[in-house]
């Protein structure tokens, strides 16, 4: 299971376009696509690929050229949507990634489905999605062409959730799985959660985006944070904390921010406990391979179960950081 994002760059702008990536690939991101909306941005291809060391992957909409151009110029994969493509283009796309062992993802949209199916299926359903990648894959089949991968994105979970289950019963295509347009980093969370969750409970999928407005960086620890929740990859830390009451008597909310700030992109899977009353504390914080239970200004340092030491509430974050960094052989992340 591999987690991607896009780059939100112009991809004319080589250096602003590396430095992104850059930092995706240092947040956990494993395949970065970015829009090629012309020869420009094609011709960029080569310098950002030299410049970054996860697969590139080129996004094209409506022109084959462009993805031609994308091809000869070393993209890794191309991601198209041959329904807005002229069909006696499609074969030369096809040979030309078969000759430069490139993949293609075929990727279909409720936002710009065929007009036809859009008048069959009463609107962009789940059956008209199924049916518009059915369709697209036609002349790579005709031609034996399957280093191919599939999406079928909504920006409704529903419609998105019911069109892979059915996609994943008439083929056997590895799916690429995202709900598109999903919004803002909190709106984005809850729709890919659901959506990505559901699917990926179910044994279905096998890339990952969650598409959040604004810098594609805020997608990695949510699409991590999905798959560690499912136990699917455990990468990065889990922080388990109460949601706090009446009987919590530390600043817990203060201390789950900075550490979750200090551990931003890690990548080793650790299991942190940071607990803030006597209640579910110690027992949570025992079961962690580290963790805090507070109390009163005070806490215990806990350690794969063991106490390790007292703190004061003002040591708690220095104390936990150096036992992580002894556990990781990590300062910070």
């Amino acid at each position: 299971m591999s987690v991607q994002s896009m780059a939100s760059t112009d991809t004319r702008d080589v250096l602003g376009t590396v430095a992104q990536i850059r930092n995706l690939e240092e947040k956990g991101c494993e395949i970065a696509r970015v829009a090629v909306p012309n020869e420009e941005a094609a011709d960029a291809l080569p310098s950002i690929r030299k410049g970054i060391g996860i697969p590139l992957i080129a996004d094209i909409h409506f022109h084959e050229s462009l993805a031609l151009r994308a091809l000869e110029r070393g993209a890794d994969g191309i991601r198209i949507n041959p329904g807005n493509m002229k069909k006696e283009k499609i074969g030369e796309i096809i040979r030309l990634a078969r000759e430069r062992d490139a993949a293609i993802r075929v990727g279909v949209n409720a936002g710009s489905l065929e007009k036809d199916l859009l008048e069959t299926f009463g609107g962009p359903t789940a059956e008209a999605l199924v049916e518009s990648a059915l369709r697209n894959l036609v002349p790579f089949e005709e031609r034996g062409f399957s280093n191919l991968k599939l999406s079928l994105k909504s920006s409704r979970v529903e419609t998105m959730i019911e069109a892979y289950r059915l996609v994943s019963r008439k083929t056997d295509y590895p799916l690429h799985l995202g709900v598109t347009e999903a919004g803002s980093l909190l709106q984005a969370a809850i729709k890919s959660s659901i959506g990505l969750g559901i699917l990926l409970y179910d044994g279905i999928g096998d890339t990952i985006r969650v598409s959040v407005t604004g810098d594609p960086a805020q997608e990695i620890p949510v699409a991590y944070g999905i798959l560690r929740a499912l136990g699917i990859r455990k990468v990065g830390p889990e922080i388990i904390s109460c949601p706090t009451c009446g009987r919590c008597e530390i600043d817990l909310a203060g201390l789950v921010d900075d550490v979750e700030a200090r551990l931003s992109g890690m990548r080793r899977y650790l299991k942190i406990a940071l607990m803030g009353c006597v209640v579910n504390g110690p027992g949570e914080a025992s079961e962690a391979d580290v963790g805090i239970a507070g109390g009163r200004g005070t806490g215990v340092l806990f350690k794969k179960g063991k106490p390790v030491r007292k703190l004061r509430e003002d040591e708690f974050l220095t104390g936990l950081m150096d036992e992580i960094e002894e556990m990781t052989g990590q300062k910070e992340a």
